[in-house]
């Protein structure tokens, strides 16, 4: 691995594995990216499967994305939640996510762009 030097060097390294993450290598799209809350709450709530269905849904489906397991974001009285970030647009947390709500939010806001019920408001910024 890279010995990181300067905050450039550390800009890069970010850049390159965000560009990963979305799946923007040379010549590729960005992808949509799926981040599954996985901590103690969910795990207890249910998002293992959650996480399960949403990778295998997405795979059989053809569309092109990513789904990572996450450490918990905050929102545990909302467990099992996800966090949606389509290309070139802001992230989109669902809270109470099942199977029949993964579902949905697979078709009409992964697919469309239509958001569907069940988000939460984001209380949080991230850093650039």
């Amino acid at each position: 691995m890279k010995k990181i030097n300067s905050v450039e060097d550390l800009r890069k390294a970010k850049e390159k594995i965000l560009a990963g993450m979305h799946g923007k290598g040379k010549g590729e799209k960005e992808k949509v990216l799926v981040r599954v809350h996985c901590g103690t709450s969910g795990l207890a709530s249910g998002a293992k499967e959650i996480l399960d269905f949403l990778t295998l849904e997405l795979e059989k489906r053809n569309i092109d994305a990513t789904v990572i397991r996450t450490g918990d974001m905050g929102y545990c009285y909302a467990e099992p939640t996800i966090e949606v970030t389509r290309p070139g647009e802001s992230p989109v947390v669902f809270g109470y996510v099942d199977k029949i709500k993964a579902d949905e939010i697979i078709e009409k806001f992964i697919k469309n762009g239509d958001f569907v019920d069940g988000i939460i408001p984001v209380n949080y910024r991230t850093i650039d």
